[in-house]
């Protein structure tokens, strides 16, 4: 026997019999005779035998391959979201191909442009910060290609989406924040395409306005990315206001963290003169000091949902889509870093 992968055509060799007839016995065909089989499947078992899923997937024109599509991992969030789809996906006849976008529209075509050549079977998807077109998801969906979107809604597009309440989380915290007695609370927000700034913006602004807090416009900055040197600018503007700002509720934990490093090389007390709130409740939030106040979300479950979400329709490919939109309401969490300002209260 020649060394290095087993073939049918080495099983059928030593056999004597034509690679057709493995096959087919490997497969069980009833016109086999029973004594070949086992001869057949105990020979495969005795040579590790492995089929060739890659030619099997070709000829069935399907890869049972599953394609998620994320802006980045080195964070808390999008691991967990990919834990939670594996959880899901290891029960099935699926693999997962994970495809870092890096915030990028262009490396975001480019993924789905190679995901269509491979015949992935679905797409999970959040897309980047600097996705304002999407075409491209059309083009999957046209070729018969599901997809499910999280976290970052695509607006316009139809397509099963797994979200989570981004108004609601953010018109929490700023509610929060009025009730502990601020009220030149800025907001320090992300990319502006990104679906997920645009509804914690509107929850920061409407629960101003439902609380009778004066809106400055100077206090809204937005970052463009998501480099502690880019927050780190757009948290000086915002503390270099002739007015400081008694609090930042920040688009995410990671603009709150490095706000509030900018603040205390400012020499500003947390939460002494400045509270700061974040979004996401990444599990090292907890952990720096002054421990930061955020709204968690439940990112382990939507990772679930959607890989569900996405199997119902591989498993019903001819029944006709319903789409499904699925929210999550976050919760707010409080910690030492939003603390009430007694100085601030007394004055």
């Amino acid at each position: 026997m020649k060394k290095g992968r087993v073939t049918i055509k080495d099983i059928a060799r030593e056999l004597n019999i034509a690679p057709s007839t493995v096959s087919r016995a490997l497969n069980d065909h009833p016109a086999i005779k029973k004594e070949t089989k086992e001869a057949v499947k105990a020979l495969a078992e005795k040579l590790d035998y492995q089929p060739n899923l890659l030619a099997l997937n070709l000829l069935q024109k399907k890869s049972n391959t599953i394609g998620v599509i994320v802006p980045e991992i080195t964070g808390h969030f999008f691991s967990a979201i990919i834990t939670g789809v594996q959880d899901v996906i290891v029960h099935s006849e699926y693999n997962i191909m994970i495809c870092l976008s890096n915030e990028s529209y262009e490396e975001e075509l480019t993924i789905v442009k190679r995901l269509s050549k491979i015949q992935i079977d679905g797409v999970l998807v959040s897309p980047s910060s600097e996705t304002k077109n999407f075409d491209h998801f059309k083009k999957l969906q046209k070729s018969g290609i599901p997809i499910v979107v999280f976290d970052r809604d695509c607006p316009g597009l139809e397509a099963d989406k797994v979200l989570v309440d981004d108004y609601f989380g953010a018109f929490q915290a700023v509610e929060y924040l009025i009730g502990i007695g601020c009220n030149r609370i800025a907001h320090l927000g992300g990319p502006l395409n990104l679906s997920t700034t645009e509804h914690r913006l509107q929850g920061y602004l409407d629960a101003l306005h439902k609380n009778k807090v004066a809106v400055n416009d100077q206090y809204v900055v937005h970052v463009s990315g998501f480099s502690h040197e880019e927050v780190e600018l757009a948290t000086k503007e915002l503390l270099n206001n002739n007015e400081l700002p008694d609090a930042i509720f920040a688009y995410s934990d990671n603009l709150a963290i490095s706000a509030m490093h900018t603040a205390k090389e400012l020499g500003l007390q947390i939460p002494g003169q400045i509270s700061i709130v974040g979004f996401d409740d990444e599990p090292h939030s907890a952990f720096i000091t002054p421990a930061l106040s955020t709204v968690w979300q439940p990112v382990y479950s939507m990772g679930m949902l959607s890989a569900r979400i996405l199997l119902s329709h591989l498993k019903n490919p001819n029944t006709p889509p319903e789409y499904r939109k699925e929210v999550f309401k976050p919760e707010l969490v409080i910690r030492a870093s939003s603390k009430e300002n007694k100085l601030v209260s007394e004055d």
